[in-house]
């Protein structure tokens, strides 16, 4: 199995993100490589805490051009996680 902190990369601060929190729902960018049972053993590994649900979301590379250069920015995943009614919240989305 690969370490939990090679999946989860980064959390996801946005408006609609901050929104969802209220529902336990949290966001995270994980390795477009990961599935659905990795992301949720990698969240309860590193945060401690019961997923009930994961959501993951594709997103292309957007085309892009410096000059005569032209290329693709990188591809990304997206995943929404969602937490059990009786687990705590997630340390890093505190008094954000």
């Amino acid at each position: 199995m690969r370490d939990p902190r090679d999946i989860i990369k980064r959390p996801v601060i946005t408006e609609r993100s901050m929104e969802i929190i209220a529902e336990k729902k949290f966001t995270f960018d994980v390795d477009v490589k990961a599935n659905k049972t990795e992301v949720k053993d990698a969240i309860e590994a590193i945060f401690g805490v019961k997923v009930e649900k994961v959501n993951i979301m594709n997103y292309k590379g957007k085309f892009k051009r410096m000059g005569k250069y032209a290329g693709y920015t990188n591809r990304r995943r997206k995943a929404i996680v969602k937490l059990t009614a009786d687990s705590k919240e997630i340390e890093i989305f505190e008094g954000i």
